[in-house]
């Protein structure tokens, strides 16, 4: 019934959980709209479970980062655990959209298709303002910003900086909040949107295939053009996305004050900081209850992360991206709240061992390929 205590059982034990109130969150509203209501009065859940998820990213993705030492190999793993799964789950949002079980997405034929389609496989349409064809992946937008930071800041030596990165953003996050309370890439800047998308994938790219000043000079233009988006792009205005990125790097100070890499007085501090600037960054009062929520959550796995979890939600935690991906689609297709999740478990167990277990096989064998950059 529980897990051997491991390095990274805590991590998929808070991932399982996280998942799952997004879930629940969704499908609340769609099955018991009046019984969710009042709960989400009190809590917004899925923003509890999204924070949670950026809270581990926070803490994992520099590590993983640092441990190959090599961006290539960075980029090469990150593609494969997110691509190929997204890959599937767009194609049967539009199957099932050809087919008339579902809408299309908000907005999908406004803009230009290949544009859209750009901004999703990028995974930047949050921040560039263009039509998500599966509603959730908002969140991989800010994931893709905070993954441009942290290969500029270990570009250049600057990557211990992580509670200050966190500190800078939250305090960042207030002034700049208040002058940019919405998105400046807005309307239907479908060139600025694809010079900008375009500007990514070069930086990476270069960071990729270069080496030696010019791979340098990539991973910087591809950190500050993350943050410029964050800046620019955030649908939910600029404090809410700064704050999102400061609670990564949050994340980020508590790995380096594990790892004696800082103290754990700057970590605390950069945690405490960044709560304190993002709890009044939505005028929501379900928001701050789940901002609080997650990382006192994430700080309690944290304190047992030695002992033995139950097998249940790190099982889960394993399965979450397919459970985060699919959970929308079925909510269309699927009726009554039980059998929702009969069906939801079982296809996401599935598409983890058809699709991103595999992937992610191939994607580290492609990335031990190469020397070092």
């Amino acid at each position: 019934m529980f897990l051997a205590p491991s390095r990274l059982a805590w991590l998929d034990a808070l991932r399982g959980p996280a998942a799952l109130a997004v879930t629940m969150h969704h499908a609340g509203w769609t099955f018991i709209p009046g019984i969710w209501a009042e709960v989400d009065r009190v809590i917004d859940v899925g923003t509890w479970g999204v924070f949670v998820f950026f809270l581990v990213s926070g803490y994992i993705i520099p590590a993983s980062l640092e441990r190959r030492g090599d961006l290539r190999a960075f980029w090469t793993g990150r593609a494969f655990r997110l691509l190929p799964l997204l890959l599937v789950a767009f194609c049967l949002v539009l199957a099932l959209a050809w087919l008339g079980l579902l809408p299309l997405p908000p907005g999908l034929g406004e803009r230009p298709l290949p544009l859209v389609a750009f901004g999703n496989v990028t995974m930047l349409q949050e921040l560039l303002n263009l039509p998500a064809v599966i509603n959730v992946t908002w969140t991989l937008s800010y994931e893709m910003a905070f993954y441009l930071m942290c290969v500029a800041l270990f570009a250049v030596g600057q990557a211990r900086r992580s509670a200050g990165t966190a500190v800078a953003l939250a305090l960042a996050a207030v002034p700049l909040g208040l002058l940019l309370p919405k998105a400046s890439i807005g309307g239907r800047a479908d060139v600025l949107a694809a010079l900008l998308g375009l500007a990514v994938v070069a930086a990476i790219a270069v960071t990729v295939l270069a080496d030696g000043r010019a791979r340098t000079v990539g991973a910087v233009a591809g950190g500050l053009l993350g943050l410029a988006l964050v800046v620019l792009g955030s649908r939910g205005g600029t404090w809410q996305g700064l704050i999102t990125l400061a609670t990564m790097f949050a994340g980020t100070a508590i790995y380096r004050a594990e790892q004696g890499e800082i103290s754990w007085r700057a970590a605390g501090a950069a945690v405490l900081v960044v709560l304190g600037c993002g709890l009044p960054a939505k005028a929501d009062p379900a928001w701050i209850p789940a901002i609080v929520l997650a990382f006192c959550v994430f700080a309690l796995a944290y304190a047992l992360r030695e002992r033995a979890f139950p097998r249940w939600p790190a099982r889960l935690g394993v399965i979450s991206f397919s459970v985060y991906l699919l959970h929308p689609i079925l909510l269309y297709v699927v009726p009554g709240l039980p059998l929702y999740f009969l069906v939801l478990i079982p296809l996401s167990v599935l598409t983890y061992h058809l699709v991103e277990a595999p992937a992610q096989r191939l994607g580290r064998r492609l990335a031990a390929r190469g020397p070092a950059r």
